[in-house]
């Protein structure tokens, strides 16, 4: 008994180092993928210059600088840019693409939570792009809460609506386990790891409108995708 544990255990130290030495490989020899976004590379940088667009039919904007707690937050080498957009409710629109570091982007269900919202509903739409002929993009659609005090001291509820999806190049999906399948599939085939991008959009709403806040939103992703993001072909190169 006491031999079959010997063996079991150097069998496990091994299987340790090997997958330790696998690791140190791939960290070494993999290659970073391009982005499924129109970006435009930093000299000298891994990160690169995100640009969502300042006017979309009757919305303005405003760029949204990153707060002190998303640069501690980030790994270094994250490139980032977010945009909010208002006709009638604000709107949030927030691009992340990661770079060598693959935590750049985390679980969608991990980020809600955390800022006191409760996922009400899950749903995977799908969204016509303006440009891309005859192409329905699938988004993930969620429904959430929150209530904040009231001048009366009451918590007054309140509706959020958050669409969002992954892109790389040459691939989409709105569901993250999808996309951390491919990144290891793609890396372990061809040594290369997918630069991912995690595109979102938010707004809040009162209750019961929730269709109507979908609307305004869904028809700002329409008509804003295709001037940041590459169509599912990839035929728009990557400015240098």
């Amino acid at each position: 008994m006491k031999n079959q544990k010997w063996i079991l255990f150097s069998l496990a130290l091994v299987l340790m180092a090997g997958t330790a030495s696998a690791l140190t490989w791939f960290r070494a020899n993999q290659k970073l993928g391009r982005p499924g976004i129109i970006a435009e590379t930093i000299p000298g940088s891994v990160m690169m210059k995100i640009n969502l667009p300042e006017r979309v039919l009757d919305f303005t904007s405003t760029n949204v600088p990153e707060s002190e707690t998303e640069l501690g937050y980030f790994p270094s080498d994250t490139s980032y840019v977010r945009r909010c957009y208002t006709n009638d409710l604000p709107i949030s629109a927030t691009v992340i693409l990661m770079g060598a570091d693959r935590t750049s982007i985390h679980k969608p269900e991990y980020c809600l939570p955390g800022q006191g919202w409760t996922i009400n509903e899950k749903a995977v739409v799908n969204i016509p792009v303006a440009g891309w002929q005859n192409y329905q993009m699938p988004v993930a659609k969620w429904i959430v809460g929150n209530s904040y005090p009231s001048p009366d001291g009451q918590r007054q509820p309140v509706s959020g609506l958050y669409v969002f999806w992954f892109v790389a190049d040459g691939e989409q999906t709105p569901d993250n386990n999808q996309r951390m399948w491919w990144l290891g599939r793609d890396l372990l085939r061809t040594g290369v790891l997918q630069r991912w991008a995690y595109i979102s959009y938010f707004t809040v709403c009162a209750p019961g409108q929730e269709d109507a806040a979908f609307e305004r939103l869904k028809n700002l992703i329409v008509h804003s995708v295709a001037d940041y993001q590459l169509p599912p072909d990839g035929s728009r190169a990557v400015k240098n």
